[in-house]
């Protein structure tokens, strides 16, 4: 039997905002804005279910919260909505908001940031995954991204070692994993599924972004506590929203051709 906690964690934006204001949110896409008591933006977020999302920040856990984010749910007052038509919709939204308000607890995308690549290649029975500024010879790559790059990195390196790992937890993840403390250039080991994960990123890059995203989805549906399943949702948005742009791309190109 687990032993139980002392002491439970602590739910500051429950005692803050009540617990009907998490049963009540809403379960579409939109733009999240954090405030203070003084009607201060502390944090901007965006999401495809905003009431999963906000779920995420319910339970100050030291183990499974960035720091920020525990100081930041401290100084939490009020959380508002703007609902968007679409979860690119809301990036888009997302985008303006963090330009124009430059909020405290935000990091990505306040400020125009330098440009980097994704880069990968299969090294024995492993897979390196990085993100560059400038890409050798001997890796694949694609680019060059914005902050987006950081996100689809620290995403992909989460997904691949849970799907490569199902009989470990998130709990199991390399230290600092679960916190975003990903290193740029990181080795996760693929064994016999070398070649296919190889080929899912290429694809997923250059070709067809689902066979990643379904190999994955196939992996991670087994996965049935609550927390990883979140944590395995808010990775998986990252890599959708890449690849709704992608499509988008390759038909106005295509629709371009046919003029």
């Amino acid at each position: 039997m687990a032993q139980a906690l002392l002491f439970a964690d602590p739910k500051p934006l429950d005692q803050r905002l009540g617990r009907s204001f998490f049963r009540k949110a809403p379960r579409r896409p939109g733009v999240y804005l954090m405030k203070d008591a003084n009607d201060k933006v502390l944090y901007v977020g965006k999401a495809k279910d905003l009431k999963q999302r906000l779920n995420n920040y319910r339970l100050a856990n030291p183990d499974r919260m960035p720091r920020r984010h525990l100081r930041m749910v401290r100084e939490v007052a009020r959380i508002d909505f703007q609902f968007c038509a679409s979860e690119a919709a809301a990036l888009q939204r997302e985008s303006q908001l963090l330009r124009s308000l430059k909020p405290k607890f935000n990091r990505a995308g306040v400020w125009p940031g330098k440009t980097r690549f994704i880069v990968w290649r299969a090294a024995e029975a492993k897979m390196e995954l990085g993100v560059v500024e400038v890409p050798q010879p001997a890796w694949h790559r694609y680019g060059p991204l914005n902050g987006v790059a950081l996100s689809l990195h620290q995403s992909s390196c989460r997904l691949l070692w849970l799907a490569l790992n199902p009989g470990l937890s998130v709990a199991d993840l390399p230290a600092g994993w679960g916190t975003g403390r990903i290193p740029d250039s990181t080795a996760i080991y693929c064994g016999p599924e070398l070649d296919h994960v190889h080929t899912a990123l290429k694809q997923f890059f250059w070709e067809d972004p689902a066979v990643l995203l379904l190999w994955l989805t196939s992996k991670l549906s087994r996965r049935t506590i609550p927390f990883e399943r979140a944590m395995i949702a808010a990775d998986l948005e990252p890599l959708e929203n890449f690849s709704d742009r992608r499509r988008k791309r390759i038909s106005s190109t295509a629709q371009l051709a046919l003029l």
